[in-house]
C-alpha cells in the first residue's frame, strides 16, 4: 500500500469517529472492532513472519486482561502501566507454550489451543486472585487526562486506536528488518535457513512473544473499558475465530488488511448481518470468508487495489 493509502486510510480512521462521537452504540461498535483489528494484527503477525497459526490468542488475550484487571484492582498499579504489564503477563504466559515450537501445522495450532483451556480453568479454580467463575467486576476504567476522557467512548477509541498503529509500526519495521527477511526465507524451507546459520527456533520464538505482548495489551485495554471479566468471557473462542475471520478477509500478509478486515467484518456483522438474521447471523461470516478465500485468496484489500487499478488504467485509455 503506497504512502498516500496509507495516509488516507489514518485520517480516515481518526477523522471519521468524530462524526459518531455523540452516538455511543456506533462508537462502541468502532471501538470493539479495533480491538479485534489489534488482535488479528498479533495473529497475522505471527502467521506471516513466524509462519505459525494459532488457534489459541484467547490464551493471551485474557492472561493480558486478568494480569492489568487484577494489578490495578488490588496492588494500586496505574491503569495506563498494567495495560503494559498485561501484555508482559500474556508474554510469561508464551514462555511455557515455548516448548511447542518444535510442532508444525495443525499439531502447533492445537496445542496452543489446549493450553488456552488451562489458562481458563486456572483463571476459574484461582478464585482468590481472579474471583473465579464470578470473575471481576469494578474495574478500573482508563484515567482521564487534560482535556480527554479515556474511558468515554471516543476516548477509548483513540487508545486502542494508537494501541494498534504503534502495533502496525512495530510489525512494519520488523518485517522490513534482517529479522524479517530471515523469516520469510525460513517459510521457503526452515531446513535450509539452518545450514547458513539461522535458528529458527529462536526467530520462531521471537516472534510468538511479541505475538503474545499485542494480544495481551489489547486483552488488558478491554478489561478497563467494558470494567468486568469473567472466565468464559476473557478466554472466549469468539477471541480466535473472529480475529482469523477478519486477518483471512482484511488479507493476513500485509499489515493494514488485519486491521481493515475487522472493521468491515465486525461492522457487517453487527450492523447488517445481525438484522436480517438476528440468530446464526455469524455463519453469514463464514460463507463471506469462503467467497473471498475463492476469489481473491490475498484478501480485501489486494482485490481493492486490482479493482481500482484496473478502473484507473481504463479511464487512462479512454482519455487518450
Amino acid at each position: 500500500m503506497s504512502k498516500t493509502s496509507l495516509l488516507a486510510l489514518l485520517a480516515l480512521c481518526v477523522g471519521g469517529p468524530l462524526l459518531f462521537a455523540q452516538d455511543h452504540y456506533v462508537m462502541s461498535l468502532l471501538v470493539a472492532s479495533m480491538v479485534i483489528g489489534g488482535i488479528a494484527l498479533s495473529w497475522a503477525l505471527l502467521g506471516n513472519l513466524g509462519g505459525m497459526i494459532s488457534f489459541g490468542h484467547a490464551a493471551f488475550f485474557g492472561v493480558g486482561a486478568y494480569t492489568s484487571a487484577v494489578l490495578s484492582m488490588k496492588f494500586g498499579v496505574p491503569v495506563l502501566v498494567a495495560l503494559l504489564l498485561g501484555g508482559v503477563g500474556a508474554l510469561v504466559a508464551a514462555l511455557a507454550m515455548l516448548p511447542v515450537l518444535r510442532l508444525r501445522g495443525p499439531y502447533f495450532a492445537l496445542a496452543i489451543l489446549a493450553y488456552a483451556h488451562i489458562f481458563r480453568i486456572l483463571a476459574t479454580e484461582w478464585t482468590s486472585m481472579t474471583g473465579g467463575s464470578g470473575g471481576l467486576s469494578s474495574i478500573p476504567p482508563l484515567p482521564t487526562l487534560p482535556g480527554l476522557d479515556l474511558s468515554s467512548k471516543i476516548g477509548a477509541y483513540f487508545v486502542i486506536l494508537f494501541i494498534v498503529l504503534v502495533f502496525a509500526v512495530i510489525y512494519a519495521r520488523l518485517r522490513e528488518s534482517h529479522y524479517g527477511l530471515a523469516l520469510r526465507a525460513m517459510h521457503e524451507s526452515e531446513d535450509a535457513t539452518r545450514v547458513v546459520g539461522v535458528n529458527s527456533l529462536v526467530l520462531k520464538g521471537m516472534m510468538l512473544l511479541l505475538s503474545a505482548f499485542m494480544c495481551g495489551v489489547v486483552g488488558a485495554f478491554n478489561a478497563h473499558y467494558i470494567s468486568f471479566l469473567e472466565p468464559d468471557y476473557a478466554f472466549s473462542a469468539l477471541w480466535v475465530t473472529i480475529p482469523i475471520v477478519a486477518a483471512i478477509f482484511g488479507g493476513y500478509r500485509s499489515i493494514t488488511g488485519p486491521v481493515v478486515g475487522a472493521v468491515v467484518v465486525y461492522l457487517l456483522d453487527q450492523l447488517v448481518f445481525k438484522n436480517i438474521i438476528p440468530s446464526g447471523h455469524q455463519l453469514v461470516l463464514g460463507g463471506l470468508l469462503v467467497a473471498m478465500i475463492v476469489f481473491s485468496p490475498d484478501g480485501l484489500l489486494p482485490l481493492l487495489r486490482k479493482l481500482f487499478k484496473g478502473k484507473f488504467t481504463r479511464s487512462k485509455h479512454a482519455a487518450t
